[in-house]
């Protein structure tokens, strides 16, 4: 897979979560964003090695939501 297309996949992917949590946690766009490119999930998102990109976007979501609602992220707001 191309680097391209492992970057359309995972932005797929964040647009997905962001919906999520504007939807469950009544979020707007903006903190939405910063808790998912501030969370460990992204991360391991982002590494094409351990193959969590593709998986779906409502399977990375619920380690997403897990991650927020234990507050492991640092400065989501």
């Amino acid at each position: 897979m191309t680097q391209a297309q492992t970057d359309f996949i995972v932005n797929h992917i964040i647009d997905q979560l962001t919906l999520f949590l504007t939807q469950d946690f009544s979020l707007s766009i903006p903190d939405a964003l910063n808790i998912i490119y501030n969370s460990e999930t992204y991360r391991l998102v982002k590494e094409k090695e351990n193959g969590l990109y593709i998986q779906s976007p409502s399977y990375i979501y619920e380690l997403l939501k897990r991650e927020y609602q234990k507050a492991s992220i640092k400065s989501f707001e």
